[in-house]
């Protein structure tokens, strides 16, 4: 089988540090796809990146054909399929989401005009750097040229929070917890949307009673948990992302299954009252084809509506902010 090229930004990183040996093992594309990873980083950080691809080579996987290092964007994105966009400048002491925003827009601005010029008309791309978002809308507008669906922003990590906690709460494994999902933005405005789950085919809703903690307690917790590790660890969710990031690629190239619905951010066609043009998470289903499909016809609580648009006015703000580069 031909080996498919994968990009990794930021790949000196923590995520990037737990992402690829599992691209490069199968977990992502499966046990028969060979692939070829292009990985980039500033120039600063390619003497670490180094290290990490000798680290790679020393795991001898059988699926990883090649490695290519580099800190140009039209070299690492030359010919991939898949996308994962992890690099992005943290947020520092003193730093509204604002001015984040500003400074990694020219960023994904730059990563996104060279996807368009150099990668397979066909790619995927996941956006993990933060704000995840608004960072994908800008590198969707930049890529001139591709369908805006081949780019999406990941909320895997807040759905499986949601489900972790879920389970915690309930007494029970977290494969016991089902059509747990996220809407909105990767922030605390994010809603954790637990009306229509279920705990081992029975009604979330029977099995937890406690309302005032799901729309409360809950929510907070999982909006705030990224902040939560942070504290305790003294730095972000790393592992727990990469396999996210796994979680979501393997879904987009390998499919759910039959009534299997995750959550993805993506641009929004105006279901749910959510404008249109924005990336917005929303519970969704893969055929494993490279696309995806927003989940339709569910009924939402006035609470949910609320909370949905409450998020919804945040990716707007964040928008505008933006917009110089849209």
């Amino acid at each position: 089988m031909k080996p498919l090229v994968v990009t990794v930004t930021g790949a000196a990183g923590n995520i990037g540090y737990a992402i690829l040996p599992r691209i490069a093992n199968g977990d992502v594309f499966g046990q028969d796809q060979p692939v070829i990873l292009k990985l980039l980083e500033i120039a600063p950080a390619l003497k670490t990146l180094d290290g990490v691809r000798m680290e790679l080579e020393d795991c001898a996987f059988p699926l990883l054909h090649k490695i290519v290092c580099t800190a140009d964007a039209k070299e690492a994105f030359g010919d991939c399929t898949a996308a994962f966009l992890v690099g992005a400048k943290p947020r520092g002491p003193g730093m509204e989401r604002a001015d984040l925003l500003k400074a990694n827009g020219p960023i994904f601005t730059g990563q996104g005009k060279a996807i368009a010029k150099a990668a397979n008309k066909n790619v995927r791309v996941l956006v993990v750097g933060n704000p995840a978002n608004t960072n994908a809308l800008i590198a969707m507008h930049a890529a001139k040229g591709l369908p805006r669906e081949s780019f999406s922003a990941m909320t895997r990590l807040d759905h499986n929070r949601a489900v972790s906690q879920i389970a915690i709460k309930a007494g029970v494994l977290g494969h016991d917890v089902s059509n747990v999902f996220i809407w909105g933005n990767h922030s605390p405005t994010m809603v954790p949307d637990t009306e229509h789950a279920t705990i081992k085919a029975r009604p979330l809703r029977e099995v937890i009673t406690d309302t005032a903690w799901l729309q409360g307690d809950f929510t907070k917790a999982i909006g705030q948990r990224g902040k939560a590790i942070i504290d305790a660890r003294g730095a972000s969710s790393a592992f727990s992302a990469a396999h996210a990031a796994i979680e979501h690629m393997a879904l987009v190239f390998r499919g759910t299954k039959p009534g299997e619905i995750t959550s993805m951010a993506v641009p929004s066609d105006g279901s749910y009252g959510t404008p249109e043009g924005l990336i917005s998470s929303f519970p969704v289903t893969c055929p494993g084809d490279g696309s995806y499909e927003i989940v339709q016809g569910l009924q939402l609580s006035d609470w949910v509506k609320t909370k949905i648009k409450a998020t919804c006015d945040e990716l707007a703000s964040e928008r505008d902010a933006v917009k110089d580069l849209l």
